[in-house]
């Protein structure tokens, strides 16, 4: 192997070909960044995928350089479901490959179990996790949202007991040493926001070990402006993405039923979501109670879910984006779309969210969960015309896949030379 060149391993919680979130589409595209890269022996992609077989253990050959592991977890500690597919196939797999850097993207569905096995199998490889919620240190499915529906701001046994009073203390505390104790065996974290990286210090990963590295966008040119009718104004509205109780759809919803039939009007709103199916019956229920009314008003259009070729032509067609998330969130991959395509923003001002989208120079931060709030924010963003322009021309591009993929690639370096140094000067 020429020196210097990495063989990298990216671990993803699933499949771009099996479901289409944020952080599997992130570590896809980083991985074929890294083949692209001279600096790079060769890099493959391992994901978790779900056949609805359960966690069989399976691990498969995708398509060249590609894998996918039918696995899961087995309980809130993050254990893996299949602890013999670990220590077997796995490991196998790892010592045919032979990656000098393992880059895990997310952990669950994976589980933390092959951390110790890879310190097994050779401990000189190097390990990255990439942190993309909060599951380490919320049990409420990570989303630091408690179960009466406010928000969490920090991690406290006293606290989370409220949320599950079957639970005791020690098991509360058990299962914070045992997350940390996995985390020890990571050579460094990576986030892709400020707020993820500070709430993680606060639970316990040393400032030094986790930089920020925002995910790579497609280099995809900024999409012209909606062609407007004589008079008309940057009344166009568009929601994208997972339609679930934290995502806020029912808040834009709510405001728009809280407008006159008059102010109604002056406005659209479309709606290019995914898996409302998949939420529970009261929740579905209430959607379709908030939407019927509104689709019939012609204010509310339904579009239904898309595939990320058809993200673009359906971006051009509006011209604010929304994302009213009701939890921090992280980094949603559709406020980097927006900002790539060229598309001002209304935001929660919470989180990730406020982080990303500067207030008043690339889009508008609205209270989160206040309907009232964000129908006063619809109805004035539709009167935007020249203002409308100035918040476009105050988005920057973001870092392109390649550009995402260099930033790894000297946070590794850098790292390595201080351990280097740290174990000289030692």
């Amino acid at each position: 192997m020429t020196e210097n060149r990495e063989r990298i391993l990216v671990m993803s919680h699933a499949h771009p070909d099996f479901s289409l979130g944020g952080g599997e589409i992130a570590a896809y595209n980083l991985f074929k960044a890294y083949r692209r890269r001279e600096d790079v022996e060769d890099a493959w992609f391992l994901a978790r995928v779900d056949r609805g077989r359960g966690a069989t253990g399976i691990i498969g050959k995708r398509r060249q350089n590609e894998y996918i592991w039918e696995q899961g977890v087995a309980d809130w500690t993050m254990k893996a479901a299949h602890r013999e597919s670990v220590v077997t196939w796995f490991a196998d797999l790892v010592r045919a490959l032979r990656p000098t850097i393992v880059h895990a993207h997310h952990f669950v569905h994976l589980g933390l179990d092959f951390l110790q096995v890879l310190r097994q199998i050779d401990p000189s490889i190097k390990i990255y996790l990439t942190l993309h919620e909060y599951v380490a240190i919320c049990a409420n499915n990570g989303q630091m949202i408690k179960t009466n529906g406010r928000l969490c701001s920090r991690e406290s046994i006293d606290e989370c007991r409220l949320c599950f009073p079957h639970r005791t203390s020690e098991e509360f505390w058990l299962r914070r040493h045992h997350l940390q104790g996995h985390f020890a065996l990571v050579d460094g974290f990576i986030s892709p926001s400020e707020f993820l990286r500070e709430r993680y210090i606060a639970w316990g990963i040393d400032p030094d070990r986790i930089v920020v590295i925002e995910n790579g966008q497609s280099e995809h040119e900024q999409l012209p402006p909606r062609a407007l009718p004589s008079g008309g104004t940057r009344n166009r509205f568009g929601y994208f993405g997972q339609i679930n109780p934290f995502k806020g759809l029912d808040v834009v919803l709510e405001a728009l039923h809280s407008m006159t039939p008059k102010q109604r009007k002056r406005l659209v709103v479309e709606v290019h979501g995914a898996n409302l199916e998949l939420q529970s019956g009261e929740y579905q229920e209430r959607i379709q109670h908030l939407r019927d009314e509104l689709m019939a008003d012609g204010v509310l259009r339904w579009a239904g879910p898309y595939q990320p070729h058809e993200l673009p032509e359906r971006m051009a067609g509006v011209d604010w984006v929304l994302v009213p998330s009701k939890w921090w969130e992280n980094s949603p991959m559709v406020i980097q779309e927006a900002l790539t395509y060229g598309r001002p923003l209304a935001v929660s001002n919470i989180g990730g969210m406020a982080e990303k989208v500067q207030n008043g120079i690339t889009g508008l931060h609205v209270p989160v969960g206040n309907h009232l709030a964000w129908a006063d924010a619809l109805l004035e963003l539709a009167q935007f015309d020249d203002e409308w322009t100035a918040l476009r021309d105050g988005i920057q591009k973001p870092l392109t896949y390649d550009e995402c993929a260099q930033e790894h690639i000297d946070t590794y370096s850098r790292w390595s030379e201080q351990w280097t140094s740290s174990r000289e000067s030692a």
